[in-house]
C-alpha cells in the first residue's frame, strides 16, 4: 500500500514524498501533468526571484550559472532531486476523485488514454498549487481565442496589438518581452502604481520603457468588453476603445478546493484557506494533509516554494509521530 499519497508533483509535494521516504515510508505522487507542471508552463525565459537556496528541496544543492536560476535550469534540477531519490511519480494520471473510507482513503484517476486508476492509502496530501485556476475577469469576450491568462514567449505577437491585463511581476515581465519581440503593447491595471511586489530589478526596466513611450501604461484602467479586433477599457468613469489583436489577462491565480470540500474539509470563510494544523499540515478531516499554496486560501502570495518545500517535512514527522504511536500500542 502506498503511504502517503501526494496529489501534485510540484516541488512541495515533491518535498513531501522525499520527507515521508526518508522515514521508511512508500510515497506515490500522482500528477495531472509533467513533473513540476507549474514550473514548466511558466513563460520560457523567466528568471525566478528568489536565490537558488531557497528552493531546494531534499538537501541537493541548486547550482546556478547567475545569482538568480532561471525556470530551465529549475526544471533540470526538480528533475535530477526526483532522479536521485527515485521518487515513485505517475505523471499525465489525474485524479478525478478521492474518498474517504473506514481505513483511509480511496484515489481515482484517469491516465493516458482513458486508463482508470484507483489506489488506497491511510494517508492523502493534497499538493496541487494554484497556477491552474487564473483569476477570470468574467466580462464579454474573454473566451475569444486571442485571450491568454499565460504567456509563454512572445514572437508569435511581433507587429501585433497587445494588451497585458495587470501590474505585478507576471504582468510587467510579459509587457517588456512582447515589447522587445516587436508588439505594440498597452498594459491596464486597476491600480495608480505598481506595487512592492514587482521585482527590482525589472521596476526601473519597465517605468524607463513607460517613459520613453515604449510601452503605453494605463492606470486606474479596467476592461471592460473584449472583441475581436478591439477591447473596450473604463479609465476613471471614461470608456473608450483601443484596437487589438492580443490579450493577456495577467489576473493572477487561486488554489482549487473542491476537492477538499468534497472530502468535508471545512474552509474559512474569510481567508478561504482549508482549517488546518500549521505545525503538522493536517486538515479537519483526519488523516488528509496539505503542502504549498493551496494553504494560503485567498492570499496566494503568501506562500512560496520558498516556505512551501518546509511542508513536506512538517507532514512526514506527524505521520512518523503517528505511526510510532499506533505501533507503540500494538
Amino acid at each position: 500500500m502506498y503511504d502517503p499519497i501526494i496529489v501534485g508533483a510540484g516541488p512541495c509535494g515533491l518535498s513531501v514524498a522525499i520527507e515521508t521516504k526518508k522515514r521508511g515510508m512508500n510515497p506515490l505522487v500522482i500528477e495531472k501533468g509533467c513533473l513540476v507542471n507549474s514550473i514548466y508552463h511558466f513563460p520560457t525565459h523567466m528568471q525566478f526571484f528568489s536565490t537558488p537556496e531557497l528552493l531546494e528541496i531534499g538537501g541537493i544543492p541548486f547550482v546556478t550559472a547567475g545569482e538568480k536560476p532561471y525556470r530551465a535550469e529549475a526544471l533540470k534540477y526538480y528533475r535530477a532531486v526526483a532522479k536521485k531519490y527515485e521518487l515513485n511519480v505517475h505523471t499525465y494520471e489525474k485524479v478525478v476523485r478521492a474518498e474517504k473510507g473506514k481505513e483511509g482513503f480511496v484515489v481515482f484517476t484517469e491516465g493516458r488514454g482513458g486508463r482508470e486508476g484507483r489506489y488506497e492509502t491511510p494517508h492523502l496530501v493534497i499538493a496541487t498549487g494554484y497556477y491552474d485556476n487564473p483569476n477570470r475577469m468574467n466580462i464579454p469576450g474573454e473566451d475569444l481565442p486571442k485571450v491568454h491568462h499565460y504567456f509563454r514567449e512572445a514572437h508569435p505577437y511581433s507587429d501585433m496589438d497587445v494588451l497585458v491585463v495587470g501590474g505585478k511581476n507576471s504582468a510587467v515581465e510579459a509587457a517588456l518581452e512582447l515589447h522587445r519581440a516587436g508588439a505594440r503593447v498597452t498594459m491596464a491595471y486597476r491600480r495608480d502604481a505598481f506595487t512592492k511586489s514587482v521585482k527590482a530589478w525589472v521596476k526601473p526596466v519597465i517605468e524607463s520603457a513607460i517613459n520613453k513611450g515604449w510601452i503605453r501604461m494605463l492606470w486606474k484602467t479596467e476592461v471592460k468588453e473584449i472583441c475581436p479586433d478591439h477591447v473596450v477599457l473604463e479609465q476613471e468613469g471614461r470608456v473608450f476603445t483601443l484596437p487589438n489583436d492580443v490579450v493577456f489577462a495577467m489576473t493572477g491565480y487561486r488554489p482549487d478546493v473542491s476537492m477538499l470540500r468534497r472530502l468535508g474539509v471545512s474552509i474559512d470563510p474569510e481567508t478561504g484557506a482549508p482549517v488546518h494544523d500549521p505545525e503538522t499540515m493536517e486538515t479537519s478531516v483526519s488523516g488528509l494533509y496539505i503542502a504549498g499554496v493551496i494553504a494560503a486560501g485567498h492570499d496566494a502570495n503568501s506562500i512560496f516554494i520558498e516556505n512551501g518545500r518546509f511542508h513536506g517535512e512538517r507532514i512526514a514527522r506527524h505521520l512518523e509521530a503517528s505511526r510510532a504511536k499506533v505501533a507503540g500500542r500494538g
